[in-house]
């Protein structure tokens, strides 16, 4: 397993300081402009917004470390971690250290530990996967089970844990015929939003210094590419629903070309172009208005970032009229994934998630 060097988190300690050092090392000079990371300062609104929300995590979060979900997966529990790691506080001695935790455990104890899958559906693993890799070099997981008495399965690293799940995803692809993902992880057909999550925890767990063959982003990306019209639209899966209008999938089409470095293809600047056209209005698609903001603000975040700095500025006011009293968010997805996407959705503002660089 290879080893990583915490530079997220000493970034992150750095910018709470309000100190920006020049570092000589090549990666970490060109992770992010320095001029979009150290720009104006987050609006109060999305701070206190941001703050409510977590509270409601805090109150809601189990003893096992997951939040309520009927889906039987470990992606809820990734989503809320990721808030969490977003907040900027520091994730060992913080105040949401102990929170942190207790969710990365929870991710690891619905891990099998045979096949690395995180059960639920491939949605589930793609987004345990991403978590994990956002906690990856960040979390000092060397205390992490220490006074655990909720483990099920084997006390795997989170380094571990994602090797696990990097060897699931790539042979749930090498037996898929389109090179991609559905639901099962013995599916044989395949859909751009399933495709999307995995893909995206394939793309974080690869620049957290994970190993990931170059030959499964180049296949995912290839089944993107093939299911992209010059429109700029996004079909869904095969012959199911076409190349209608789907922001959603149009949105995350845009980010793993963008997250992948493949912004020279024509179908990312089709996509991008789609967007920013369209900053206002459109369909959303089948996947419901919190999963179409979640991938809008990070797919127009690393394609256009005057785009995304006034799409922006109109979902904190829309946000702003429908967080409910106690911090959360209601929603199509249920009221824990519909919170946690509205907040991922916002904590594109404060650029602490290693997958929010540009």
């Amino acid at each position: 397993m290879r080893s990583r060097t915490p530079a997220h988190a000493v970034i992150r300690t750095m910018l709470i300081l309000g100190l920006f050092v020049s570092m000589s090392e090549p990666r970490m000079a060109t992770a992010q402009f320095p001029e979009i990371r150290s720009g104006d300062a987050v609006p109060r609104d999305v701070r206190e917004m941001y703050d409510r929300g977590l509270q409601f995590l805090i109150q809601t979060q189990q003893e096992d470390g997951d939040w309520p979900n009927n889906q039987g997966g470990a992606g809820v529990a990734g989503m809320a971690l990721m808030c969490f790691l977003a907040s900027g506080e520091d994730p060992n001695y913080g105040k949401y250290s102990g929170n942190i935790k207790r969710a990365i455990r929870s991710i690891i104890n619905q891990q099998n530990d045979d096949t690395g899958y995180f059960g639920g559906s491939m949605y589930h693993h793609g987004f345990a996967m991403l978590a994990l890799a956002e906690a990856y070099g960040t979390v000092d997981d060397r205390n992490l089970w220490v006074g655990a008495s909720e483990t099920r399965g084997e006390k795997h690293s989170i380094g571990e844990a994602l090797e696990l799940a990097v060897r699931s995803a790539i042979t749930s692809q090498k037996q898929n015929s389109l090179g991609a993902w559905r639901y099962s992880p013995s599916g044989n057909d395949a859909d751009t939003s399933v495709a999307g999550a995995v893909l995206m925890g394939l793309l974080a767990t690869r620049n957290a210094g994970i190993e990931v063959p170059d030959e499964s982003i180049d296949r995912a990306i290839s089944y993107f590419v093939k299911m992209t019209a010059p429109s700029g639209q996004v079909a869904y899966s095969g012959g199911i629903g076409g190349f209608d209008e789907s922001l959603a999938r149009i949105s995350i089409a845009t980010l793993v070309y963008a997250v992948a470095r493949r912004k020279d293809l024509d179908q990312y600047k089709q996509t991008l172009k789609y967007l920013t056209d369209r900053l206002q209005g459109g369909s959303s698609g089948h996947g419901g208005v919190e999963y179409q903001r979640y991938y809008q603000a990070q797919a127009l975040f690393q394609g256009d970032f005057d785009a995304w700095e006034k799409w922006n500025k109109n979902l904190i006011r829309e946000l702003k009229t429908i967080q409910l009293e106690d911090g959360s968010f209601r929603g199509s997805h249920g009221t824990h994934v519909s919170s946690c996407l509205n907040m991922l959705a916002l904590a594109v503002n404060f650029r602490f998630l290693p997958i929010y660089e540009r």
